[in-house]
């Protein structure tokens, strides 16, 4: 995975940033090309890959299904997550100072990793999600426990209005004492989308304040749709 390190570095981080402290969100386009996004699709169906598999519709997540990978994780995840991680931390302490919290967030993936096991939380996050004609994804945070990575990313491994139609991603933003915002995006295949998980930072006439936030996915019309989430944290199940 030579290739996905060098373009991780080469990805202009200053614009990234900055769009994630004003808009708590980045698209980054053309990260994986056609043939990952089709391999990764592809494996889909290979049981020794993942250690849960949620039909969505029991849960009243939505209607669709999702699978968590197990441990080692393809070279092509591990690459992306633990290369991605790094360039993401600064922007994640930026946010806990801004919001007062006493929280620090280590430069590196690894020791992340280890607050999570000191707290009982072993499981891969990783996850591939599926969805057919009128799947849907319900608003949500992906926490896991009570340590967890204020930022996560997804991966988008089809074409819109090509492989589907309908399915944008769904963002919402929850102000103080006022109404929802919502933000619907539309990447393309091979794009990375950074998105807050559950929260962030926004400037105020009296300092800033916390904006809570979740995410979904809009009733898919026709086809079919395939996401990648790397989560950075562990989950306790």
């Amino acid at each position: 995975m030579q290739n996905i390190p060098s373009k991780i570095a080469s990805l202009n981080w200053e614009s990234i940033t900055e769009s994630m402290h004003q808009n708590g969100f980045a698209i980054i386009p053309n990260m994986l090309n056609n043939e990952q996004c089709e391999n990764l699709k592809e494996n889909y169906s290979n049981s020794a890959l993942y250690r849960k598999t949620v039909i969505m519709e029991r849960y009243r997540f939505g209607l669709g299904e999702y699978k968590y990978f197990n441990y080692p994780l393809p070279d092509l995840i591990q690459s992306i997550r633990t290369g991605i991680y790094p360039k993401l931390a600064p922007i994640a302490n930026t946010w806990m100072k801004a919001l007062n919290i006493n929280t620090v967030f280590p430069e590196n993936h690894t020791e992340l990793l280890e607050q999570c096991h000191a707290n009982k939380q072993l499981k891969a996050t990783v996850l591939i999600l599926k969805y057919g004609q009128s799947g849907f994804n319900t608003l949500h945070q992906d926490l896991y426990g009570d340590v967890y990575f204020p930022i996560q990313i997804v991966l988008f491994l089809n074409e819109p209005d090509e492989d589907f139609t309908g399915g944008e991603f769904v963002l919402t933003q929850q102000m103080p004492r006022a109404q929802s915002k919502v933000i619907v995006l539309k990447p393309k295949k091979g794009d990375v989308l950074v998105f807050t998980t559950n929260f962030r930072p926004v400037k105020g006439t009296k300092g800033y304040y916390r904006v809570n936030m979740k995410h979904g996915v809009s009733e898919i019309h026709s086809g079919e749709r395939h996401t990648l989430g790397i989560i950075f944290h562990d989950a306790l199940s």
